[in-house]
């Protein structure tokens, strides 16, 4: 079996969510190098039911974003190889049809002045790494209603 299916009887924290109040056809891009890291934010995003893609750096995100029939969400690592997570969103932002995208910054550089860089660089949000297995599908939920979330990693609170 995938473990990356959401079927996958084994379960993960963080299923406390309900799957109702997600958008079933939501399709979320993965901007992260660690595969680990992508793995486990796969998984999560399969048991609430959303599809996503990956790309390891953010060169040629926007070009990949382009070809992508719906993208709801950018879940964006801010230390990228090639092209950091702030060039990247430097050039989407650029891009018509990708500008309105809410666009995440994920880091494991968690600290209220990572969070002020990355609100006056024009993300949309930051999420500190460790991520939260148990706060996760509610911070996806929130996102993708349109709240703004801003919160560091769960071990810094």
């Amino acid at each position: 079996m995938n473990p990356l299916d959401a079927n996958s009887t084994n379960p993960l924290p963080g299923e406390t969510y309900r799957k109702s109040s997600i958008p079933t056809d939501a399709t979320i891009l993965v901007v992260e190098d660690n595969v680990s890291n992508f793995v486990l934010i796969a998984r999560l995003l399969g048991f609430m039911g959303i599809h996503c893609e990956w790309k390891t750096s953010g060169y040629e995100v926007v070009q990949y974003a382009d070809t992508l029939s719906r993208l709801d969400l950018i879940l964006m690592d801010i230390r990228l190889p090639y092209e950091d997570g702030y060039s990247a969103l430097r050039k989407i932002r650029l891009s018509d049809r990708l500008k309105s995208v809410p666009i995440i910054a994920v880091t494991a550089e968690a600290s209220q002045e990572q969070i002020n860089k990355a609100r006056a660089a024009g993300f949309n949000g930051f999420l500190g790494k460790p991520l939260d297995p148990d706060r996760f599908p509610e911070q996806i939920r929130r996102i993708l209603k349109g709240e703004s979330v801003w919160e560091m990693s769960y071990n810094d609170r």
